[in-house]
Parts: C-alpha cells; structure tokens; sequence
C-alpha cells in the first residue's frame, strides 16, 4: 500500500510559477460570483480579458478556479491583484503545508483538503489556496469538487448572512467547508479501525498488523495536515486586537476563533482515535501471545502423556537377561495393558485438573 506522506517536490525558483500537483490534465477553469444583499450575477465559464470588465469594486467578487496547469491565467489574476511571485509559488507547489501569509494589503491562506478514496485505506489529498483583498475573494482548487456547493446555492437563494457580509466571512465559509471534510476523513477511519479491532480478537492473520500501521500512518498525516492549520487559525484569533490582518474586519474575527476551536477539536478525536488504535495492536498481539500459549501447551500435555510411556519401553529395552516377565507367556500383553491404563489414568488426571 502506498505510504502516505507529503511529497518531496523538486525545488522550484521563486521566479519560476510551475505546477507541481498531480493533476496535470485537469483543465483550467473559472467561475464568477459578483453580489450584494440585492443582487447576484453569476459567469459559468468567466475568461481573463473579462477581468476588469466583469469584477465590480462595489461589491464581493468571489472567483474560483479548477485547476492549476494554466500558469498564465494565474499571472493574469496574480497581476490583476498585485500579488507577489512567491505568493502565486506556493499555489502551484502543492508539496508546502498550510500557511497564513499577509502581504500588500493580500491575504493568503492554502489549506489541504482531505477525503478518504472509495474501497481503499488511501487519502485522497488536494491543496486549496485563497487570496482575498478589498473585497475580492479567489480560491484555487487543483481539480472540480463539490466541496463548496451549498455555500454556491446559499448565494443564490440568498439563505443565511453569506451576501450580506463581506468577502472574509465567505473565507471563513469556505474554509468551514473544506474543514468538514477531515471530520468524513476522520469518521472513515474510525470505522475501520474498529473493524481491525473486532478482526483482531478473533484472527491472527499477519495482515491485520499491516493495516494497523497503516491507519496509524493516516493519522499522523491528519495530524501533520490540521497542525499548522491550527497555528494559522490562531495567529488570526491571537492578533485581532492588533489589526494584523487588515482583510479581516473586527467583527468576524469570531468565525475564525470557531474554526480555531474545530481544529483543536479535530486534534482531540485524533488523539483518542490512535489510543484506540494501539488497543488494536495489543489485542492482536495478545491473541498472537494466546494462540501460541494454547500450541505450547498442547505440545506439553502429549509430552508428559508420553513420557512414563517412553520410560517403560526403555527399561524393557535394555536386554538384561535376568528379567523374568520377558519370558513370561503373558509379559507383553500384560505391558501392554498397564500402558494403556496408564495412558487413560493421566488422561483423566489431566482433564479434572483442567489443564488441557
């Protein structure tokens, strides 16, 4: 099974925007939301040249974007923004973990969306960027999802608060969003760690030991992925007395704190989950320990059966010729019989005692 871990990338320049995912074929494409509490235009399939023609200062702009290949449409909207190459850098290179970056009155935010891959122990992994300023907000996906679907269809029956707040409570919709999905990731795993742990008290099957390990190396990629989403999330509730960011506006500072306390949350069930997890590994191992208890001591019962036996034939063996039952009529019969009632005497000595 492949081990999942974050990529080693190659190093790129900071002066070269190169894409570094794995979804090379996925097609780039946009879409446009433009609203306010009245009003809400939405472009399916927004262009490049649509950028100043399209985009209204008077209201949010919320632009998403599929895919990353198109390195000059990520100039053009960098440009359009003023945003720095480093910044554009690490929207392509989807080998950085999660940051929080402001920068020219920008704010950057990239996060890893994690969910789990249908029949398989795998995590399927995807990086999500966003940069919001003066009320514009672009999100970056590598591939098409359905993660922000709901908050799409809440804009457009106008359901909830989404239009009447500024473009950084939609940050904060959209990274609830994406948060959601380490709880799936989470809740998966739970499952089929139980399942190992039921497996495990009834099967020795090495294999239960490789899918132990292997649960265990997904949740400490959980735990590598929401860590620094946690110190992200607390650099924004730690400086709001000190208008650090300046894209955040004082009263919505508080959805941050949630999702602040979501992650910490997250961290928790993880904890729990992997003490769970070694409970796996002691009751396979316990099995293992009991199984081979069981062998060793059936092994000792046919010895001891065997060894008053073992001593008769080897008196009888050894050729004296002052013996006189050897030239008895009835002398091997009679062995014979005293053997077998020996045999059955221990037998039954044996099972009263319960020690087989």
């Amino acid at each position: 099974m492949r081990k999942i871990k974050y990529k080693k990338g190659r190093k790129v320049q900071p002066t070269i925007l190169e894409y570094t995912g794995s979804h090379k074929s996925t097609k780039t494409e946009m879409q446009l939301f433009v609203y306010d509490t009245n009003e809400l235009t939405e472009y399916a399939e927004f262009k490049t040249d649509q950028l100043y023609r399209c985009f209204d200062n008077s209201k949010i702009n919320w632009l998403n974007i599929h895919g990353l290949n198109d390195i000059e449409i990520i100039k053009s909207i960098g440009d359009h923004l003023n945003v720095d190459n480093f910044m554009l850098g690490d929207i392509l290179n989807t080998t950085k973990r999660t940051k929080l970056d402001e920068y020219h009155d920008v704010l950057f935010f990239n996060i890893k969306s994690l969910l789990p891959i249908e029949n398989s122990d795998n995590i399927n992994v995807e990086q999500i960027s966003f940069l919001l300023k003066n009320g514009i907000l672009v999100s970056f996906q590598e591939k098409r999802s359905d993660f922000f679907v709901h908050i799409r269809e809440r804009m457009r029956t106008h359901s909830g608060i989404v239009r009447d707040k500024k473009a950084d409570y939609l940050l904060y919709l959209l990274l609830d969003a994406v948060m959601e999905n380490f709880y799936i990731t989470i809740e998966n795993e739970e499952d089929r760690v139980e399942d190992l742990i039921n497996l495990s008290k009834t099967s020795t099957n090495p294999k239960i030991l490789e899918q132990i390990e292997k649960h265990r190396d997904n949740y400490n990629f959980l735990k590598r992925s929401i860590i620094p989403l946690r110190d992200s999330l607390y650099s924004i509730k730690s400086m709001k007395d000190d208008n650090v960011f300046n894209a955040i506006e004082p009263d919505n500072y508080s959805f941050f704190d949630r999702l602040h306390q979501k992650s910490l949350e997250l961290l928790e069930q993880i904890e729990y989950d992997m003490t769970t997890l070694d409970s796996a590994s002691s009751f396979y191992f316990s099995t293992q320990s009991h199984k081979m208890n069981e062998i060793m001591k059936t092994l000792t019962v046919v010895s001891v059966f065997f060894m008053p036996l073992t001593f008769i034939v080897g008196v009888y063996g050894m050729n004296f010729e002052n013996m006189p039952e050897l030239k008895w009529e009835y002398g091997y019969f009679m062995i014979l019989g005293f053997m077998f009632l020996l045999l059955l005497g221990m037998i039954y000595y044996f099972k009263r005692k319960n020690w087989y």
